[in-house]
């Protein structure tokens, strides 16, 4: 362990995760920075998850298992009460870390005096191969609530939050998809959200990320969302950006929709 350093708690929830939940935990176990401890969820899996986990031998990693199925904010809640560590990180089944994730957060904390801090995440497709990163562009050290209402470049495995936190403010167990868009939009109208403008983790797309049910709880979700929003902040923030982005994607339902129900193609 690292003397006087903060542990680290990384939730990982897991259901039936087992095609790549071995690249995720050695990324963990490779990490540079030591002081850390794996907090692993099962999530009532059906598959190899477990087998899989046991097979790391490591005191770090913490093994966890829920009497019956829930939502994976609830089960998000349920592993965050597991952890010891001065801050939590998240890590799903199929993402993966670099090396020096946890070391270049740890820093940042420390030396930006801060409870929040986040960073640009590479973006892997599974099919094609390719590797791209999630905003191209610089942001300012500090994200507004507005610039990630403009542009949301949040992704909850390239975030770090104050454990202290997240006994205040939990994961809304109702919401399906937008629950870690819903919490840490309502965290930056509160707490100052540093930013690292350099890729550290890496979001793994394949078939399973996002199916067209989805999308459709998806647009509902964010649909919802911004009423309530904008009802409980007065109209204080400017939405038009999100509207628009929430037609974006209605429109390519649509046309999901369309081509599944033709013999076009």
């Amino acid at each position: 362990m690292q003397k006087n350093k903060p542990l680290v708690s990384i939730i990982m929830n897991c259901y039936n995760g087992e095609k790549f939940l071995k690249t995720s935990i050695r990324s963990v176990i490779n990490q540079s920075y030591k002081n850390w401890e794996l907090i692993f969820w099962d999530n009532f899996s059906n598959d190899k998850s477990e087998n899989i986990f046991r097979k790391f031998k490591d005191k770090r990693l913490k093994f966890f298992k829920g009497k019956k199925f829930v939502k994976l904010y609830n089960a998000r809640n349920l592993a965050i009460k597991k952890a010891s560590g001065d801050f939590i990180c998240f890590l799903d089944t199929d993402d993966y870390y670099k090396k020096n994730y946890l070391k270049e957060f740890v820093k940042k904390i420390s030396v930006e005096k801060c409870s929040i801090v986040c960073s640009k995440y590479l973006i892997k497709n599974y099919k094609k191969k390719d590797l791209y990163i999630n905003n191209n562009k610089d942001f300012p050290n500090i994200l507004s609530t507005q610039s990630l209402l403009n542009k949301y470049v949040i992704g909850v495995l390239a975030i770090m939050i104050k454990k202290k936190i997240l006994k205040d403010f939990k994961f809304n167990k109702n919401y399906e998809v937008i629950g870690d868009f819903d919490l840490f939009i309502k965290l930056s109208t509160i707490y100052k959200i540093h930013y690292i403008n350099k890729p550290l983790a890496v979001y793994r797309v394949h078939g399973d990320n996002f199916s067209a049910k989805k999308l459709n709880i998806y647009i509902n979700e964010l649909k919802n969302w911004v009423l309530v929003f904008n009802k409980k902040n007065k109209n204080k923030y400017d939405l038009n950006r999100l509207k628009t982005f929430v037609m974006k994607l209605k429109i390519k339902s649509h046309i999901k929709k369309f081509f599944l129900n033709t013999n076009y193609l």
